[in-house]
């Protein structure tokens, strides 16, 4: 089974939305939609969802055209950042609505809920209503609740953006490892990098209604295609041709530019691939120290420009002290302004 996208447009008004969007999402695909509010993401899962309609292009699933099936007919589960349990019903009740519904026989229900109840791991919890949960125990409720209709695909809306921290990081475990397990395609909006870069296999970034780039985690770390992407997935350093030939000439030497107008290129330099050596007669001085833990996060002040690094806690430098920066010119890549 596979999603299949091709040349989706929607505006509102006079504001364009979606802009030429083409997308495929295989058969047991987890993509992350991670961009800033207001790219565009929101109203791409809503038109997957049938919600909203596009404005022009195709939407297919396994063959099947879903310019005009209905979100009933589509078989998708959907999990909103708000939840939206029934609050006059049990746990089990809400997780068993999507079966009853169709009419399934109750015997089939409860062997449905129960498995489920396993699944998220609140199996002593069925007969607790909503407000008897905390976050993150509504959360595991709604995917279960989406999952209970055994659906083609799976459409989360910014699920864990209303929990704490450290419920979050345990969420995006438990949505990770269920979507293993059943092998369902799933699509998830966020706007935080570090939850697609921990959850994707694939990311689409995007940024005013188009897409800036699509891979894997790794691919848009260490080979962004933009600057857009380079600067909104991890800290990265954007270096214009100009300064590297003045203060860095041997970096240019290293990783050479790319043909035609030096102006339409800059090298990220992601913040872990720049070395500091201590030297009296260094071309540059380290500001502000930031202890994170492992490591220590330094802002440079380099050549009239300020650039981030990161070094481990044991080997962090001082502030105000004089350095020589060397950058890792195999580790950068150019990308474009």
């Amino acid at each position: 089974m596979s999603l299949e996208l091709a040349h989706v447009r929607k505006s509102f008004g006079d504001y364009k939305a979606l802009d030429d969007i083409n997308l495929s999402v295989g058969a047991h695909d987890f993509v992350c939609l991670l961009g800033p509010s207001g790219c565009g993401k929101t109203t791409l899962l809503r038109i997957i969802a049938g919600l909203l309609q596009a404005d022009a292009g195709t939407l297919s699933f396994d063959g099947q055209d879903l310019g005009r099936m209905p979100p009933r007919l589509r078989n998708f589960g959907i999990v909103f950042q708000s939840y939206s349990l029934f609050p006059n019903m049990t746990v089990r009740e809400n997780i068993g609505y999507g079966l009853r519904i169709r009419k399934t026989p109750a015997d089939r229900v409860a062997a449905r809920v129960d498995e489920l109840l396993r699944l998220i791991r609140i199996p002593d919890m069925a007969e607790r209503f909503p407000w008897q949960l905390s976050g993150g125990q509504q959360q595991r409720v709604a995917l279960a609740r989406a999952l209970a209709v055994s659906p083609r695909l799976i459409l989360l809306d910014e699920p864990l953006s209303a929990l704490d921290a450290r419920v979050r990081n345990e969420m995006r475990q438990e949505i990770r490892d269920v979507q293993r397990r059943l092998r369902i395609p799933t699509i998830m909006v966020t706007h935080d990098q570090e939850e697609a870069l921990m959850l994707a296999d694939t990311i689409v970034c995007m940024n005013n209604g188009s897409i800036e780039q699509v891979g894997s985690p790794q691919v848009l770390y260490d080979r962004p295609a933009t600057s857009f992407v380079a600067d909104f997935i991890g800290l990265s350093n954007l270096l214009p041709m100009d300064w590297l030939r003045e203060f860095s000439p041997q970096t240019l030497s290293e990783a050479p530019p790319p043909a035609g107008d030096g102006s339409r290129w800059l090298l990220c330099v992601r913040p872990e691939n720049i070395r500091l050596e201590s030297r009296a007669d260094g071309a540059a001085t380290v500001g502000a120290v930031t202890f994170l833990g492992n490591l220590c996060r330094a802002r440079l002040h380099w050549g009239k420009r300020e650039l981030v690094v990161e070094q481990t806690a044991a080997a962090a430098s001082v502030e105000g002290e004089r350095i020589q920066p060397v950058i890792d010119a195999r580790q950068s890549c150019w990308v474009a302004a």
